[in-house]
């Protein structure tokens, strides 16, 4: 390994040393740390709060607070979940550190605006966590519905701003994203040899770009409505709060696959790398892509069947719903196919492939269910919609960023960590999630309504059980964060390519040098080849 400074070291000249030099950065990599940190302190204490929710349904009446602080506390942990972890967690972290190296360039092109989407970051979780001390937190859940978001005496308009300014952030994440693919990309590499991460983050950045700015100004016109009484969306002043739920979900339905397609893309590399063959149906991996970008953008009304919509409207979104679903199957026949014949080499990341496959494939499913009209209004607004959605965005993003996390933190830092304890977090947490989920598919077609902060006592049993769940869900993150974190200090030093990766990122050192690639790299040709990585790492890696 060629002994170059890494981005931990401040390249000299030192103008500014210590905190101050990570602060004012322009590195995407140093950039993509300082996300990570950041994003991972919104996660626990997300965590914390859902936990806490989960307590407090355990037993019927109350145990640890009352209806309104229950009703601030699963907005505001719903808040830090969506706005906080889930839409920028893998783009912001994984997107800013290893998107440049995957197209073979030294940084993204807009790099002061990338520090500024990190400063706006920051921002809005601080404003959200003002709510907390000014006025109290919002009591409406993070969709902000009006018209009680309007009429409510809880400080919804710091929340709003909070979301705003996130949505900002995430805005100019993406076209910074896109124009570095298109303007940066190595002139050697063709667009259909771009690895199937930097595909997704390119998908996702054009969904980001085009949707966000539906959103913020519907957040915009939200404080209007409660600072100017304009009467856009309270019936009461002559406005239509259906318009709300159009332009809401007009974007956080195609927020659903801002959160998703990173991770989809996270599983795509590495499903060829564990199994040792090159992936299966490249092409039509990308173009799935682009299509659950295109038609997942298309589907939002899905959620509004219960609020009355003509034959036609129903028709249109259900099937446009059902259709959203292919390019979704092919992503999971192609990374199941992968695996076929392949000579896998089980590691923590693969493990939690899997577990996000199995768990994601439940997600999808049951988002079918709830795409067919007839049966969703049976089961609108129950906990078999809080069940599906967390499949869908926990078990699929969150576990696809364990995944990740766990496939890139060698390249990241340099060091390894212990397998084992990662198996075993992954079977607490995976066994945890599943006990703490599918009892709330139960809770749901008995017709437990979300939301509510007591229950009758026919729900009783599936909340108790869902409360042990969530107990060793808390465990196995802690467990996992620690083996992690622990491996910083006690883990041993990596290789440049400890798994035997194809992509870019894995002929730099570990972790990369401040300018990434000390010569130009080499530019190789999909399918890659995997014979030379079985004969130098055959089925052993760079195990602990």
């Amino acid at each position: 390994m060629t002994n170059v400074p890494s981005f931990f070291e401040t390249p000299a000249p030192a103008r500014f040393t210590g905190i101050l030099s990570w602060l004012i950065t322009t590195d995407h990599k140093r950039i993509g740390l300082m996300y990570l940190f950041v994003i991972l302190f919104w996660f626990v204490a997300a965590m914390f709060l859902g936990g806490a929710i989960r307590l407090e349904l355990m037993f019927r009446g109350e145990t640890l607070m009352g209806a309104e602080s229950y009703n601030a506390l699963f907005t505001l942990h719903g808040v830090i979940m969506v706005f906080l972890f889930i839409i920028p967690g893998i783009p912001a972290i994984f997107g800013n550190f290893f998107l440049p190296i995957q197209i073979g360039t030294d940084d993204v092109f807009f790099p002061k605006l990338n520090l500024l989407s990190w400063y706006l970051y920051v921002a809005g979780g601080l404003l959200a966590l003002g709510t907390l001390f000014v006025g109290g937190p919002p009591d409406t859940g993070w969709t902000f519905y009006v018209p009680f978001s309007v009429g409510t005496g809880s400080n919804v308009s710091l929340g709003v701003f909070a979301a705003f300014v996130l949505g900002m952030a995430s805005m100019l994440t993406g076209i910074n994203f896109v124009t570095t693919i298109h303007r940066m990309k190595d002139a050697r590499m063709g667009w259909l040899q771009m690895p199937l991460f930097t595909w997704s983050l390119y998908a996702t950045s054009w969904v980001q770009i085009l949707a966000t700015p539906v959103v913020s100004i519907t957040l915009l016109l939200i404080m209007a409505e409660r600072f100017l009484g304009i009467g856009l969306f309270d019936p009461a002043r002559g406005g239509d709060p259906i318009l709300y739920q159009h332009l809401f979900w007009m974007y956080s339905h195609p927020a659903v696959y801002i959160m998703i397609l990173p991770g989809m893309g996270v599983i795509s590399e590495i499903m060829p790398v564990f199994a040792r063959k090159p992936i299966f149906g490249y092409k039509a991996i990308v173009f799935s892509s682009l299509g659950i970008a295109v038609a997942g953008s298309l589907v939002w009304a899905h959620h509004m069947y219960t609020s009355g919509m003509s034959d036609t409207a129903v028709f249109v979104f259900s099937l446009l719903t059902f259709i959203v679903a292919i390019p979704s199957a092919i992503k999971v026949f192609s990374w199941v196919s992968t695996l076929y014949k392949g000579s896998i080499l089980m590691t923590p990341p693969l493990f939690f492939a899997l577990c996000f496959i199995y768990l994601f494939s439940v997600g999808g499913l049951t988002g079918l269910v709830l795409g067919s009209a007839g049966a969703d209004i049976h089961v609108h607004d129950t906990y078999f919609v809080v069940a599906h959605f967390h499949f869908t965005m926990f078990g699929g993003t969150g576990f696809a960023f364990f995944a990740a996390l766990h496939h890139w933190w060698p390249k990241m830092f340099g060091r390894m960590y212990d397998f084992k304890r990662a198996y075993w977090a992954a079977l607490i947490l995976t066994f945890g999630f599943m006990l703490h989920y599918v009892p709330m598919f139960i809770l749901g077609l008995q017709g437990m309504p979300r939301r509510y902060f007591d229950y009758i006592k026919e729900y009783e049993t599936g909340n108790f059980v869902a409360g042990f769940g969530a107990a060793f869900m808390l465990v196995g993150l802690l467990f996992m964060f620690w083996n992690l974190f622990v491996s910083l200090k006690r883990g041993a030093k990596a290789q440049a390519d400890p798994w035997g990766g194809t992509t870019l990122e894995w002929k730099v050192p570990s972790p990369p040098p401040l300018h990434n690639f000390i010569k130009d790299p080499d530019i190789l040709d999909y399918p890659y080849d995997f014979s030379e990585v079985l004969e130098t790492h055959g089925q052993t890696g760079d195990t602990p």
